[in-house]
């Protein structure tokens, strides 16, 4: 294995505790009706479908700040302006650093024996600081974060423009199916990577649906060093 692209969010970084712990207190913090569980279900359906549109490029990130909370508000009868709870939300997920079970252990078991890039859709510096944050920065030799390639899994160009800094000063370039790409999203990172020509491994989540064409499954990222080491890759 020449190198291991890893996602962010729900692979490294725990969103979905951040979204349960961040709801809860802003909307304690506003003197918005309580959280409750089920709002949490609302806020993934109408934020995966903004984030989906950004993935098929007809929505920019700029546009998703701006109408995200609203949408997920009138979904939820809430009268609140959605700009301002973004603010919030944007503030607060700039210091989020909750480890997704297993992380740690995952990257200490890859480091030092593969080149290790982060492959991430966000803004460069929120995803950097929040690694940083975890103490997981460190590992990592590459980062590759959809506000500075301009383009987001699981487009071409992304995985192009990482390329193409990769084989910089290469005096052969490095193949992508020598490569693979651990996260958590079948259409942006397995989709991706797949449509690149690398080699996948798809961290399936609690409730998440079965991976198709993947290379591997698994459901604890501490599965993963031996799937590589055995690959023969």
């Amino acid at each position: 294995m020449e190198l291991v692209f890893i996602d962010i969010d729900n692979t490294l970084l725990d969103f979905d505790e951040y979204i349960r712990r961040t709801m809860r207190e802003g909307f304690a913090h506003f003197g918005l009706k309580p959280y409750e569980p089920y709002m949490e279900e609302i806020f993934h359906r109408e934020n995966g479908k903004l984030w989906r549109q950004i993935e098929q490029g007809t929505l920019t990130f700029a546009e998703l700040e701006r109408i995200r909370w609203n949408n997920v508000f009138a979904a939820l009868d809430i009268d609140f302006d959605g700009t301002v709870f973004e603010t919030y939300f944007r503030a607060a997920l700039y210091d989020s650093a909750i480890p997704v079970p297993g992380a740690m252990e995952l990257l200490e078991a890859l480091h030092g024996k593969y080149p290790l890039a982060v492959a991430s859709n966000g803004p460069y510096d929120q995803q950097l600081h929040r690694l940083e944050l975890a103490g997981m920065k460190r590992y990592f030799d590459w980062f590759f974060i959809s506000e500075r390639l301009g383009a987001s899994k699981p487009a071409a160009a992304f995985f192009d423009g990482a390329f193409a800094q990769l084989n910089e000063g290469r005096a052969a370039p490095l193949p992508p199916e020598e490569c693979v790409i651990i996260g958590d999203s079948l259409t942006s990172d397995m989709a991706g990577g797949r449509q690149c020509g690398m080699k996948t491994c798809y961290y399936r989540r609690p409730g998440a649906p079965e991976g198709a064409d993947v290379t591997w499954q698994v459901t604890d990222l501490r599965q993963i060093p031996a799937l590589l080491e055995g690959s023969g890759i």
